[in-house]
């Protein structure tokens, strides 16, 4: 293609998905699946808590970046040539339907469902005498002492409300018939926000098979005017605001950065308003006056019906109720990397490949956990991003460092919301003698490499384990990710450069089989692309199949549009955002986009370039976004064992490319189909297909 074409191509708002829009599809995926009738009940519900959790997150950062803004003035808009005010028109416009639907779900479908299944949510009016007397208790004796209401009015200030806390919105009268404002704050750090309760005779329930709940902030509004005696109390709404915290870090030396981090946390409890949800039925008088007080706008209030605050409902998932939940499977371990197996020579053989939540992650905890008792292991080095609590990978490499291993951890400080699991992290190994490093200045650190130098017969040798995905035990339950561990003496170069760049001041400018960002993926990944429109002319056979997470990068897209345009076929299956625009006559008639959202997250990386036969496949921590490829440390890493390659091309790629049960289609509009089954030979569903033949990646000749 010609400069003057590509430019066309990457100046044409029509070509492009709105990002933020592209999110919101996304996320209503999630809540379809709550709607799904084929899931376990209690598995709906944790969609449904899902569903919240995202928009959480999404106004947290993603709206509250448009608001700034939009308060600053920009003027620069993104490829589709939305404004930040026409971005925050649409959004607001596209949630309240989705609100609307996440309630009716609740109320009306999961709520009756749960009450069949022994599983019952009351309001107070609705207690028997012996549950209120509990309850009545349970308030006076626990949860009175905690609570401190705050008025509003001359002498007092309106007060503080920090990030995602519940409230009570509180209208009291005095004698006079003067009315006040107070506001309570729902302490749902020191207590569930469901309650259990007796069950209706006032005995205690001997298991989950029959369990009576009530939410915390209903037990408070029913005894608030002990809050307020000689006041009546008129009128309690529950309200909860969403604040700013897309706090950026900037630091200029790696001894700041912890305590950098630490005062980043503190403020974003504090960080400006972007949504204020309000209980339905609250007075319009109130809600003017946190609008006011809260300087925000109408169009960031969203009255939701009860509960306030849905992403609690995963409190739900702790009942013991198999039989509302998933049938729970066996990962699959190769028969090579079992208990009491020596890892070391199983590697040596060949390059093996793990493939979370099929296979177990036990393996890569045992990789860590050998090299820290294996007398002839020197050191171990570690990338960490999301590590989570009670880390069986962190313990290890505590165990190597009591054993005499030089033990060298990057400790990505900068994982959001993560930061406070990290930093405790950070200290723990740093007591024990590791040598911990918090990350790269000006880069996020967000690659996934362990490397383990050992002393052999033939000298030093390097064994790795790359990955898609964190160095997270819970997580690897239900993320699919790939993981490779490998002895190749070249890929084994590359990350030892790459840790000294990491640890040190080096910087290296080439890799010999891996794809570094910020420094050479970009490019090889264009090259790549590129290659394949080359073969495409000549030989009419170009192809690449991509699996991501999300698909932003401007530059990338206009290269496979330009592909599309030279006939390479382009199956792309993107998770959540796309903002390339498929089957567009005359730009991308050539591209399919899918979406797989299921039991499982996908979040494995998958780039396979057909490459004229000579297929090239590469898996690793990477989506094509602007922020993967400039802003981060990134790698992606090559299959290059035939029977691993194969299996990845041959049967999973393909079998997730079919799906036809839980794929969704991407539509030029930007909107997405579900696969019609009338036209289905068979249902596919990928997810359940790769549970029962996991391993079938480990049983191909090597």
């Amino acid at each position: 293609m010609t400069m003057n074409t590509t430019q066309v191509l990457a100046e044409n708002p029509s070509l492009y998905i709105n990002r933020e829009l592209s999110w919101i599809r996304f996320n209503r995926h999630v809540l379809d699946e709550a709607l799904d009738t084929s899931h376990p009940l209690l598995e709906r519900v944790k969609f449904l808590a899902i569903f919240a959790n995202n928009l959480d997150e999404f106004f947290m950062i993603r709206v509250s970046g448009l608001q700034r803004q939009l308060s600053k003035g920009v003027l620069k808009s993104p490829p589709d040539g939305m404004t930040p005010s026409q971005q925050l028109e649409a959004i607001h416009r596209m949630l309240l339907p989705d609100l609307v639907t996440q309630n009716e779900c609740w109320h009306e479908e999961l709520l009756p469902r749960m009450a069949e299944a022994g599983i019952h949510l009351h309001g107070y009016p609705d207690l028997t005498p012996p549950q209120k007397a509990a309850m009545d208790t349970f308030f006076s004796d626990e949860i009175f002492p905690v609570l401190t209401p705050l008025a509003f009015d001359s002498s007092h200030p309106f007060p503080f409300i920090s990030n995602l806390s519940l409230n009570l919105a509180i209208i009291v009268r005095d004698h006079n018939k003067k009315e006040f404002f107070a506001r309570v704050k729902v302490p749902t750090n020191l207590f569930s926000r469901l309650v259990r309760l007796p069950g209706p005779d006032g005995t205690a329930a001997k298991d989950d098979q029959e369990v009576h709940l009530i939410f915390l902030e209903d037990i408070i509004a029913a005894n608030v005017s002990m809050l307020f005696p000689g006041l009546e109390v008129i009128a309690t709404f529950p309200f909860r605001i969403t604040r700013d915290a897309d706090l950026e870090i900037e630091v200029d030396e790696a001894s700041d950065l912890l305590t950098t981090v630490e005062e980043i946390m503190e403020q974003r409890a504090r960080g400006k308003p972007v949504r204020i949800e309000i209980d339905c039925s609250m007075h319009d008088g109130i809600c003017h006056m946190l609008e006011k007080k809260l300087g925000v706008t109408a169009g960031m209030i969203y009255r939701v019906a009860h509960p306030v605050g849905m992403a609690d409902l995963m409190q739900l998932m702790s009942l013991d109720r198999p039989d509302l939940k998933d049938m729970p499977f066996q990962p699959s371990i190769p028969a090579e990397l079992s208990e009491g197996r020596d890892i070391f020579a199983a590697i040596r053989h060949h390059d093996i490949l793990l493939y979370q939540p099929y296979d177990s992650f036990t393996p890569v905890v045992n990789f860590i956990r050998q090299a820290a008792h294996d007398p002839d292991v020197l050191a171990i080095k570690i990338t960490l991003y999301r590590v989570g609590p009670n880390s069986p990978i962190v313990n290890a490499l505590m165990e190597a460092r009591e054993n005499g291993k030089a033990v060298a951890a990057l400790i990505e400080l900068k994982a959001r919301f993560d930061e406070e699991n990290n930093i405790g992290w950070a200290r723990a190994l740093e007591r024990e003698g590791v040598h911990v490093v918090y990350g790269v200045v000006g880069l996020k650190v967000h690659a996934k490499l362990c490397m383990v130098v050992r002393r052999e017969k033939g000298g030093i040798r390097r064994y790795m384990h790359l990955g898609t995905g964190n160095y997270n035990s819970s997580t690897s339950r239900i993320y699919t990710d790939f993981g490779l561990l490998t002895c190749d003496r070249l890929i084994g170069d590359d990350v030892s450069h790459l840790f000294n760049f990491l640890t040190g001041y080096a910087r290296i400018e080439s890799y010999h089989k891996l794809l570094v960002a910020p420094i050479t993926m970009r490019r090889k990944m264009l090259e790549f692309i590129e290659r394949e429109v080359l073969r495409q002319k000549e030989h009419g056979d170009g192809h690449l199949i991509f699996k991501m997470n999300a698909l932003v990068d401007p530059e990338c897209i206009t290269a496979l549009y330009e592909a599309s345009r030279a006939g390479v076929k382009i199956d792309l299956q993107v998770r959540g955002i796309c903002c390339l625009r498929p089957q567009v006559p005359g730009f991308s008639e050539n591209i399919t986009v899918t979406s797989i959202v299921g039991r499982f997250l996908e979040h494995a990386r998958i780039y396979y370039f057909r490459n004229g036969g000579s297929e090239e496949v590469y898996l690793g921590s990477a989506d094509l976004m602007p922020r993967n490829l400039d802003k981060r440390v990134e790698i992606l890493f090559p299959v290059e064992d035939p029977a691993t390659r194969t299996a990845i091309i041959g049967s999973i790629l393909p079998m997730q490319l079919n799906d036809n049960v839980k794929i969704r289609i991407l539509n030029a509009d930007g909107t997405y189909s579900r696969y019609d089954p009338g036209l289905a030979k068979e249902r596919i569903n990928a997810q359940d297909w790769l549970v029962e033949h996991r391993g079938i990646w480990h049983d191909a000749p090597q």
